[in-house]
């Protein structure tokens, strides 16, 4: 399976595969709790999206010399590690799946496919100052939602709206640093620089703490 391991410092490492059927015998290093979750998963593309991500996190361990923990999702469906140490996030789009890991610092992984329907619905997602200042093009509208959506996991917590708490500062459709910050709510006043890469048709952003 294609793979693209990027080692960002000593502390961390992202992951990025394209979505191919899967082997039992590769998903071996899962923990006996993700083997039962990956066993209740019914529909045949959910299945491979799901184990894909966990092999893209997988490479991001191996390249920072991390063991395995094993991962589940937490009351607010932020993935953790089952031994506590280090952070992760984990996504995935048609195609692609991707992970993150930090040994010390929370972090938010996304991938989004860059669709000409986002541009119908950006008032549902962008601030009034946000749509001042974006391109009516499906590119940039899909780097403020991505953005947005790594902002978001990293944080961790429900009841963040993309519209109203997260804002972004103006950016350009070329590059590769968005900053944003929270406000409006408990997690307010932390100032994030996310990441942009661009993979095909695919825009893939990640943020550390």
């Amino acid at each position: 399976m294609q793979t693209k391991i990027e080692k960002i410092d000593s502390s961390s490492a992202l992951a990025i595969k394209i979505i191919e059927p899967q082997e039992d015998q590769s998903l071996d290093f899962l923990s006996f709790r993700e083997k039962l979750s990956f066993a209740n998963i019914s529909h045949p593309e959910k299945k491979k999206e799901w184990a894909t991500a966990r092999l893209a996190i997988y490479d991001a361990l191996k390249a920072l010399e991390v063991p395995y923990p094993g991962f589940f999702k937490d009351e607010h469906g932020k993935s953790q590690s089952m031994n506590g140490q280090g952070f992760v996030s984990l996504t995935h789009t048609p195609g692609f799946a991707a992970a993150i890991f930090h040994r010390e610092q929370p972090v938010g992984i996304d991938m989004d496919l860059i669709r000409e329907k986002i541009l119908k619905i950006g008032f549902r997602f962008l601030d009034p100052f946000e749509l001042d200042f974006l391109e009516k093009d499906p590119l940039h509208y899909t780097m403020a939602w991505s953005a947005k959506e790594s902002i978001f996991k990293c944080q961790g917590k429900r009841g963040v709206s993309f519209r109203d708490n997260i804002l972004l500062e103006p950016f350009d459709i070329q590059t590769n640093k968005i900053k944003g910050k929270i406000r409006g709510t408990d997690f307010a006043d932390h100032h994030y620089t996310v990441d942009v890469r661009r993979l095909d048709n695919v825009v893939l952003t990640y943020t550390i703490w």
